[in-house]
């Protein structure tokens, strides 16, 4: 498995020195997909001490004409915020926890916004996607989703994959069928990620990943992001300890190193409906893993992590070992897979 590099840990270290904080990387959260969607929201991670987040900006099951012009309206917005900052490589989320900025970069849940045609992988790295997962929940033309027969990755599921690490955006398993997942790691030749996804040997949900995906993605140097949705913590157990017992099964299994974050926080806005019309949502969230869909959910939010910090203590972990799951080990995968 492979270790932090030396100049990560450097940067990491140099930057912390001076802000007398850690470097806190959430790999997974979301804001109403919608241009009329404010992203003051953030100011919340900000608040938090979070330096760098990872906004949704399209599901598969969202029209292309919301997915563009919502990421036109997001990008708009966080140029126009001084406390705001588009990463484009991970020096800017370096210098955002320098100057008490947050960085953001956008993820895409599934490939169905790709129109089947692998070099729009590169459009979407150009307006500010830094990373990206093939299925949400359902099986498409490129890939199994984990909520469906997963038959593994189509021929143009395979050029998409290519097309990602040429790109050198952060390919993501969450939400993905296991045999898809496990072919994606066959084909990596450096980091891979699970942006936001837990244990199934903790809570048995397909949404969960078993131990031997937990393994692949290691092996591959990428980390597993524990997220903070009751569902898959365990339902009655939304608390920050619950977080840390995942986070421990994963460290155990791995190794810390192969940690981090991405909470998954679930942010609604008045007046604002950003589900497309006709959407069946027991299609996309069945009903005996989600009861009545998505809304029913339940998160963990950014004012948590500092108690997410306490717990990892409390379970154990060293601070070294805590700097890398808040934040220094998805940096590590960053600098190793972004374009410098």
């Amino acid at each position: 498995m492979s270790n932090p590099s030396t100049d990560v840990e450097q940067q990491f270290h140099q930057v912390c020195s001076m802000n007398k904080s850690p470097l806190i990387w959430d790999a997974h959260s979301c804001i109403p997909l919608h241009p009329d969607a404010t992203t003051d929201h953030l100011h919340r991670h900000l608040k938090a001490g979070v330096s760098y987040v990872s906004i949704n900006v399209g599901m598969d099951f969202n029209p292309l004409s919301q997915i563009l012009t919502t990421m036109a309206s997001f990008r708009q917005q966080i140029s126009a915020d001084p406390h705001l900052v588009m990463a484009n490589r991970s020096a800017d989320i370096l210098d955002a926890q320098q100057t008490g900025r947050l960085a953001v970069g956008f993820d895409l849940e599934g490939a169905i916004p790709l129109c089947e045609r692998p070099e729009m992988v590169q459009l979407y790295w150009d307006l500010g996607v830094r990373q990206m997962h093939l299925a949400y929940n359902q099986s498409n033309s490129i890939s199994g989703g984990c909520h469906d027969e997963d038959s593994g990755l189509s021929v143009v599921g395979k050029a998409v994959v290519n097309a990602i690490f040429k790109c050198g955006m952060l390919m993501d398993l969450s939400h993905m069928g296991y045999q898809s997942a496990l072919e994606v790691c066959e084909m990596a030749d450096g980091p891979v990620v699970y942006s936001h996804a837990n244990p199934r040997a903790l809570v048995d949900h397909p949404r969960n990943i078993p131990d031997h995906l937990i393994v692949a993605c290691a092996q591959t140097g990428g980390v597993i992001c524990i997220n903070g949705v009751e569902r898959f913590l365990g339902v009655g157990q939304l608390t920050a300890k619950r977080f840390a017992e995942h986070a421990a099964h994963v460290a155990e299994l791995v190794g810390p190193e192969h940690v981090g974050m991405g909470i998954d926080t679930f942010t609604t806005q008045d007046g604002i409906r950003d589900m497309p019309d006709g959407l069946v949502e027991s299609d996309w969230w069945p009903k005996n893993h989600y009861q009545t869909g998505i809304g029913t959910l339940n998160y963990l939010q950014p004012e948590d992590i500092p108690c997410i910090q306490s717990a990892l203590i409390d379970r154990g972990f060293s601070s070294e070992e805590i700097d890398g799951i808040l934040g220094l080990n998805m940096m590590r995968v960053a600098q190793q897979t972004w374009p410098t």
